[in-house]
């Protein structure tokens, strides 16, 4: 919780009755250990980019069944295709699950792509995230992931909102979380407005004078020290507290995380979940109003949101037969992805926001004995939309049992490469320096935006 008063609470102490650290922490903001000033220290070296462009980056815990859900399979027998019946789209020709009726409706504004190939066959997010294989090739630090990545090149576009922020909740199988800022290091890591951290936004009782009075009490009790330091570092440590102070003070990310704010039946349209309520304890929460929140993230400033969603790891009992699960969890998906893409091309946001959609790998053609699919990563499944990319068309096909991609293999790497390019940076020609100094492009083996797209 913000604390500027001290222990007993009083709003007439000062720095001659209270600790410095005691007294200025707000959060994460004491000078001491990991604070937020620190951790948007390196945005100077960055450079701030003019770019408004954004992408919002929903990860399927645990791996969907692209044969359930965009590429059925009704020729295939009875033990593969499983009971799900393909539905028509807005477009000729492109059939998607039955349950997915509204994003039927709006396929002239989506893009399905059945043939993702190259995935890892582990319960790993680092794929889902950065793009990369997680056990090939990994230098020291790890690969950063994408909005890493795009907070060092093109830093924030309002100082006072982060230039990455993730709604992701905390997953209790490790892998299942965000793989973090890599080689970047932790101040490319993102913004995490979850529990205690959203606490810290606010200012409990305390006034912006208030807060601006201690923002002149931080520059005194420091003075000595800038004076007396050689090495610069505290002359920059107060532009970097400065930011911090533009974010307590600015209600424009606070805001945007506070869907109180929001019109009511906008948000009954994205529907609900109980974000304490996970439908299985080691994935993901299924809560669709963080669709919501990320969409008023991407209209406040930030450039890049990632979010986690349900758990789609059904091998079957004890969690009961796979397309049970699948149905409630695409019902809700529906509504609330419906509804994200409803918003962006409502506000004029469907040429700046690019939405993606994946998991870590698909799902086995032959139905398990406990009425499930098992791990599949010769192919699987991703959905795109908005970034003013060229939609209303699938992306290539797998075989007639949904085992094999058979047109048009698409990599990770150029699935990542196509949102690079959509926030305005060329993937194939952009580095940036690991540990040791040495330049990594930001997508493996040279890989392209797909040209279908863009």
């Amino acid at each position: 919780m913000l604390n500027l008063l001290g222990s007993s609470g009083g709003s007439n102490r000062f720095c001659d009755r209270v600790s410095r650290r005691e007294f200025l922490k707000i959060g994460g903001l004491g000078l001491s250990g990991l604070s937020l000033p620190r951790l948007l220290a390196a945005e100077q070296r960055a450079g701030i980019g003019k770019s408004n462009k954004s992408v919002i980056l929903i990860y399927l815990v645990g791996g969907p069944p692209h044969q359930d859900i965009l590429d059925i399979k009704t020729a295939a027998p009875r033990e593969i295709a499983g009971p799900f019946r393909p539905i028509r789209t807005k477009v000729p020709g492109i059939e998607i699950c039955e349950h997915l009726p509204r994003l039927a409706g709006m396929m002239d504004k989506l893009v399905p792509i059945r043939s993702v190939v190259g995935a890892q066959d582990d319960h790993d997010a680092t794929q889902c995230f950065t793009g990369r294989h997680p056990k090939i090739g990994v230098p020291s630090g790890g690969w950063p992931q994408l909005g890493s990545v795009v907070s060092q090149l093109q830093g924030p576009r309002d100082p006072s909102v982060p230039p990455f922020v993730s709604l992701c909740y905390t997953a209790t199988h490790g892998p299942y979380n965000e793989p973090g800022p890599g080689f970047l290091g932790v101040a490319r890591d993102s913004f995490r407005p979850m529990g205690r951290a959203r606490d810290d936004m606010v200012l409990q009782g305390i006034t912006g004078d208030q807060l601006g009075n201690r923002k002149a009490l931080l520059a005194s009790l420091d003075r000595f020290r800038r004076e007396t330091d050689t090495s610069g570092k505290m002359h920059g440590m107060d532009a970097f507290t400065a930011q911090a102070m533009d974010i307590l003070t600015s209600s424009r990310l606070a805001d945007a995380l506070d869907l109180s704010k929001e019109d009511p039946k906008v948000v009954a349209r994205y529907g609900t979940g109980d974000e304490k309520i996970h439908i299985d304890e080691n994935g993901a929460p299924r809560v669709p109003q963080s669709f919501l929140v990320a969409r008023r993230l991407v209209e406040a400033g930030a450039r890049v949101v990632t979010l986690n969603y349900s758990k789609w790891d059904w091998h079957g009992h004890p969690y009961g037969s796979c397309f049970d699960r699948c149905q409630e969890d695409l019902t809700v998906l529906d509504k609330g992805f419906s509804a994200l893409i409803e918003d962006l091309h409502e506000r004029g946001l469907d040429k700046e926001v690019t939405v993606a959609v994946w998991g870590e790998f698909g799902r086995t053609p032959l139905i398990n004995k406990n009425v499930g699919r098992d791990h599949w990563p010769r192919v699987a499944c991703a959905l795109l939309a908005g970034g003013g990319m060229k939609t209303g068309q699938v992306i290539g096909a797998t075989d007639r049992l949904g085992g094999e991609a058979v047109e048009r293999p698409v990599t990770f790497g150029e699935l990542f490469a196509t949102l690079y390019h959509n926030l305005g940076i060329d993937a194939s020609r952009t580095t940036v320096p690991d540990l040791n100094g040495r330049p990594h492009y930001l997508v493996d083996d040279g890989a392209l935006p797909l040209a279908e797209l863009v």
